[in-house]
């Protein structure tokens, strides 16, 4: 049981982690990445994308506002991907994705699995 606690905690750091160090990136306006987001056409929601990534990071991480985290987080990321496939840019928004479904996953299997029905 231990174990398996341990393993969440990683999983949760890593997705959090991530999530809020690449809005810090977006908020601290790094030159490169302002560029390469300017070039595709969301320059100018940069900030915006920086406080949302945070934002839904902090409500994620949360446990009583984990499931909402978890939606607004993958519908992000979605987006992210979907605007990398339409612009044949790298998949960069996979591992932060699938970093977030595996902590979601092991912190409440009833977010994808039904719960089990009473008898």
């Amino acid at each position: 049981m231990k174990f398996k606690k341990i393993i969440t905690l990683v999983f949760t750091v890593l997705a959090v982690g991530m999530v809020v160090l690449s809005g810090i990136m977006k908020l601290s306006a790094n030159p490169e990445l302002v560029a390469k987001m300017s070039e595709i056409g969301i320059g100018p929601y940069i900030p915006v994308l920086g406080i949302m990534e945070i934002t839904f990071a902090a409500l994620f991480a949360w446990p009583k506002t984990m499931r909402i985290g978890f939606l607004l987080l993958s519908c992000y990321f979605a987006g992210a991907l979907a605007t990398e496939l339409s612009h044949a840019m790298p998949f960069n928004a996979l591992l932060p994705m699938g970093l977030v479904w595996i902590s979601a996953f092991l912190r409440d299997k009833e977010v994808f699995l039904p719960a089990p029905a009473a008898v």
